[in-house]
């Protein structure tokens, strides 16, 4: 029953890195910015979820309706003014690459700073659906569930629209070749900002579903984006599905880790399935060869 809790818990742990990198993957696969401040939308959107819960006493489930806008237009205002102008004058996506991660570090520092000017530097974290439930025995917390299903429901529906609309075949040719994309008429600023404002409101909406069961600070962003990273590069850069599974393997091998080994090695454990995936695939589990 001990490893069935392990297996429940890790498949509930994938869930939430799926959830929190779906965002990244669009950001990095489409755009192709790497956006090191992608950690702290998480951080925003658990703040703003935070005071639906505690200041006006409300589900923070309400926070959807404020932040997923403000993920999205936030999102779309830094890659108008920030990274565009970046965009058109890198030679190659090599240069946009590097010239993205340096403005985006400047940028989590911004962030960052913001949070600690108005936040503070303390813990925060508050109680919503923190009860118990079995499955087959087992016990898992209802905030996580939600969190897993969510994230499932995000990933299909997202996968979906990349694959039977109009808008998310121009992605994902953008995906492939940015380039080729705009030899066929695909107009690669707009479907590019797009994809990456829509990743910006989905990182933003994580944020909410994360602060329900873990507590944050300030300068919790960092680890997020890690964990993303880690998500896309072992899915398949602009590979969603991918994503989606790379994120339940890892969860259930850090969970197993944990269980099996020692639970202070799991973020060892993280770091060494993505060293392998990218000497053996490195292109991601998913991705070409």
């Amino acid at each position: 029953m001990l490893l069935f809790d392990a297996l429940l818990g890790g498949l509930v742990l994938g869930g939430l890195y799926a959830l929190i990198a779906t965002g990244l993957n669009l950001q990095y696969g489409v755009a192709r910015i790497m956006n090191l401040s992608y950690g702290e939308f998480v951080i925003l959107g658990s703040f703003v979820a935070y005071g639906f819960s505690a200041q006006l006493e409300m589900s923070p489930l309400w926070a959807f309706l404020v932040i997923v806008p403000i993920g999205f237009a936030t999102s779309w205002l830094i890659y108008r003014y920030l990274m565009l102008p970046l965009v058109r004058r890198a030679p190659n996506l090599d240069a946009l690459e590097a010239d993205s991660i340096l403005a985006t570090f400047g940028l989590l520092f911004v962030m960052q700073g913001t949070f600690f000017a108005v936040m503070g530097g303390n813990i925060f974290g508050y109680s919503y659906l923190a009860f118990p439930f079995e499955i087959f025995g087992s016990k898992i917390a209802a905030n996580r569930s939600l969190a897993f299903v969510v994230a499932t429901v995000m990933a299909l529906v997202l996968w979906a629209l990349l694959r039977y609309t109009r808008p998310g075949t121009a992605i994902r040719a953008l995906a492939v070749d940015p380039v080729s994309a705009g030899l066929v008429a695909i107009d690669v600023p707009r479907y590019a900002a797009l994809a990456f404002a829509t990743g910006g409101a989905l990182v933003a909406a994580a944020g909410v579903l994360v602060s329900m069961f873990l507590s944050f600070t300030s300068a919790g962003g960092v680890i997020f984006t890690t964990k993303a990273l880690i998500v896309v590069i072992m899915g398949g850069v602009g590979n969603v599905m991918g994503g989606f599974v790379a994120a339940i393997l890892l969860g259930l091998a850090e969970s197993l880790g944990g269980f099996l080994i020692d639970p202070g090695l799991t973020l060892a454990i993280n770091f060494l399935i993505f060293i392998i995936v990218l000497l053996w695939r490195p292109k991601g589990l998913f991705g070409a060869r």
